[in-house]
């Protein structure tokens, strides 16, 4: 196995896209995504048995293309990774599985590795980016996780700093989209129809910003008392007889989110004298929460790095280029007979 410039394959199936990513070493060769969106959206949510479904699906054609993106054979890779967790459990055993056939087969070491640190991993793909440097913040904030973390070393040393105590940030924009009458995924209309609003046209709550709530949750998330805020505010306008501002409601839910994403991290680079903040995971996508990200951390002398949006939401490019990490870094590969984790905590990089 080539341990200085690995050609690794990278599987990700945690919750609706299938993912095949291959890297050599740093260098991203393919990274090939296949979405059940769609399949979800009659549902307003992900619906888990359909998720496995379409992974089932969409798993075999999504490798072929992804090798043939890429140049190669599967013969050639020195290695294979795949998502162990966390993630929703049937969808994780599709790419498990598939994984570990392809390991069997291809006679190849098997890393499994943890989804969150992979969004992390992504950054290091970024051609346009400086070097990866230590330690760093990062906030992930996708449909099923909003998480800042402390990365003194992306293959030994990830510390959960704090996570959401009830509703991921996704989630939260996908039920108010709904309470607005947009439809799903919701993350994406809200950024839509918020770009001609007033982002002060309403103050939603801040969760988990109060003193009392600091020093418990100084990290933590809660966007639950955010979300039934706005559904009431909406509520009682129509209640009243009152045109719902849709615009409005969107930017100022908008805003408090990404208000206390930001805060939060920033607070945290300064707690730490980490001079870095790293976005990743779908809701990065959203506009207002990179211009903010932008603007606090240029504030407070801290360094932010976005890998591009390609990578930002779930892929197995970020998968791959973990275990390339790993094994660059002499880690040995896992055994077979590791399961599907749906709440593998962040601190277990890879699953042995």
């Amino acid at each position: 196995m080539n341990t200085d410039n690995p050609l690794v394959l990278g599987i990700e199936t945690s919750c609706d896209e299938t993912g095949i990513g291959i890297v050599r070493g740093r260098e991203l060769l393919s990274n090939t995504i296949a979405s059940s969106m769609d399949e979800h959206a009659r549902y307003g949510g992900v619906v888990p048995e359909v998720a496995a479904r379409a992974h089932l699906e969409a798993i075999v054609p999504a490798i072929h293309e992804a090798v043939a993106e890429a140049g190669i054979s599967l013969h050639d890779l020195d290695a294979i990774a795949v998502t162990s967790g966390p993630g929703l459990s049937g969808a994780l055993m599709v790419g498990i599985g598939a994984a570990k056939a392809l390991a069997v087969s291809l006679d190849k070491p098997l890393y499994a590795v943890n989804h969150l640190v992979g969004h992390v991993g992504a950054d290091i793909l970024d051609p346009a980016g400086d070097a990866f440097e230590y330690p760093t913040v990062a906030l992930l904030v996708s449909g099923g996780h909003t998480s800042l973390l402390l990365v003194r070393d992306l293959v030994s040393d990830v510390e959960l700093l704090g996570e959401t105590i009830d509703d991921a940030a996704g989630e939260a924009f996908d039920k108010v989209a709904r309470v607005l009458g947009l439809p799903y995924p919701g993350g994406p209309q809200i950024d839509r129809v918020a770009a001609s609003g007033d982002p002060k046209a309403i103050r939603f709550p801040r969760g988990l910003t109060l003193p009392k709530d600091l020093e418990k949750h100084r990290y933590d998330f809660s966007f639950s008392g955010l979300k039934t805020a706005v559904a009431r505010w909406v509520e009682k306008k129509r209640d009243d007889g009152d045109e719902v501002p849709v615009a409005d409601v969107a930017a100022s839910f908008r805003e408090a989110v990404a208000d206390v994403l930001l805060t939060k991290a920033i607070a945290a680079c300064h707690d730490y004298d980490v001079p870095r903040l790293l976005l990743g995971g779908g809701v990065v996508a959203n506009a207002r929460v990179r211009e903010l990200a932008a603007e606090r951390a240029q504030a407070a002398g801290v360094q932010l790095r976005i890998p591009p949006l390609s990578l930002c939401t779930d892929n197995g490019a970020m998968i791959a280029e973990l275990g390339a990490q790993l094994i660059m870094n002499g880690h040995a590969p896992s055994t077979l007979d590791f399961p599907a984790d749906s709440s593998l905590p962040v601190t277990e990089i890879q699953v042995r």
